[in-house]
């Protein structure tokens, strides 16, 4: 296992993670080993190293009096500030950004995964072209053997990975156009749609296995689960009627979410912009809740999913302390300004399971117009 030295840079934002804890999880989720950590403050960040020279030779020292062959940074650097970083210390520099890729490439099981994955990964390895490659210096010229190093070669690279990302896209539409074919069936059938999100490993796909009774992949990891899976909830009041409604396992959000990332999994987290409402999952037991609640909703602003409505579904109330469990298990949060409903449950261990498909229930039910009702099922169905 590789030996890793974690850096940080507080640049005076508020979401700076002090103990790198997030980024600790990422690289053991990677499958490297974080021996050591290093945090530093600065103003701006410096345009050649990120660090400083001075830093970056503390950093040197630190890796090899633990042994670390690697170096990860928590903020995205720059190709030049990450080429020169390489040069300087002498061994991999890598960001977060190129770590939660390579988490995503691990973790795709899919045809859409790994067509997902694959289109930002090329995307972010086609600014990274001059990175640390020496074969790009090498150029076999036309009459007289002359040119400028590497400048054939960098051209070709760049022409077959534009080739490679146009492939990719276009694979990736056809995913769009069948997932659009399936949204409209389930329009049609007037079904109700019910998309989880949420920060990685706050639950979700726990949940949604105790909600539907499935075998989505469940773990206490980062992205443990990136392919979207789509289930039919059969929901009872025990009395009157009860009704079919369609529930969604979506990939989680983290913090500074790569942008690439985003608009790769367009086709996945388009159920989330489609969906009549949002499962909002937060680990109310993770003493950071209210920053990762934040993240989520920058998220969804970006991909366009913001005015859905949502429920706030806070899981693992089983893991606070007595002196913090909730007096009521359903009430009001405010988040950003807005008044929305919140519910504690445990998907673990099943509290309040029932009462999330009541909620569940009676949001269908208000929520169908009069000229489309939902699908309702006899009770004994």
């Amino acid at each position: 296992m590789t030996n890793a030295l974690l850096v940080g840079v507080d640049l005076g934002l508020p979401h700076f993670d002090d103990g790198l804890d997030e980024l600790a999880q990422l690289a053991s989720t990677a499958g490297l080993n974080p021996v050591a950590r290093m945090t530093c403050k600065r103003r701006a960040p410096d345009a050649a190293l990120f660090v400083g020279s001075g830093k970056a030779q503390e950093i040197k020292e630190l890796a090899l009096l633990h042994s670390a062959s690697e170096i990860l940074f928590d903020q995205a650097l720059s190709p030049a500030q990450q080429r020169n970083l390489e040069r300087l210390l002498e061994m991999p520099v890598n960001d977060r950004t190129m770590l939660i890729l390579q988490i995503f490439a691990q973790r795709a099981r899919s045809h859409e995964g790994k067509l997902q994955v694959e289109l930002a990964r090329l995307q972010y390895l086609s600014t990274r072209l001059v990175r640390r490659w020496s074969h790009l210096e090498r150029q076999r010229g036309g009459i007289g053997n002359r040119g400028g190093p590497g400048e054939t070669q960098i051209e070709l690279d760049r022409r077959m990975i534009g080739e490679s990302i146009k492939r990719t896209k276009e694979r990736l539409e056809k995913v769009k156009k069948q997932r659009h074919t399936q949204r409209r069936q389930r329009e049609r059938n007037h079904i109700f749609n019910v998309s989880l999100v949420g920060y990685t490993n706050a639950g979700k796909s726990t949940l949604f296995n105790a909600l539907v009774k499935a075998r989505a992949y469940a773990a206490d990891q980062l992205f443990a689960t990136l392919d979207t899976t789509t289930r039919q909830l059969y929901l009872s009041d025990g009395e009157a009627q009860a009704c079919q409604i369609s529930l969604s396992d979506t990939v989680g959000f983290i913090r500074d979410l790569p942008h690439g990332l985003v608009d790769a999994f367009a086709a996945t987290l388009q159920e989330a912009t489609s969906a009549d409402l949002l499962l909002h999952v937060v680990d109310c037991s993770h003493t950071d809740y209210p920053e990762q609640m934040t993240q989520v909703q920058s998220v969804l602003a970006d991909i366009g999913a913001a005015e859905v409505p949502q429920l706030l579904v806070f899981n693992k109330v089983d893991a606070l302390p007595s002196d913090q469990q909730p007096r009521l298990l359903q009430d009001i949060f405010m988040l950003d300004g807005m008044a929305m409903p919140r519910i504690f449950v445990s998907a673990s261990t099943g509290d309040n399971l029932e009462g999330l498909r009541q909620r569940l229930l009676q949001t269908a039910v208000q929520a169908a117009p009069p000229s489309l009702p939902l699908t309702f099922l006899p009770v004994n169905a």
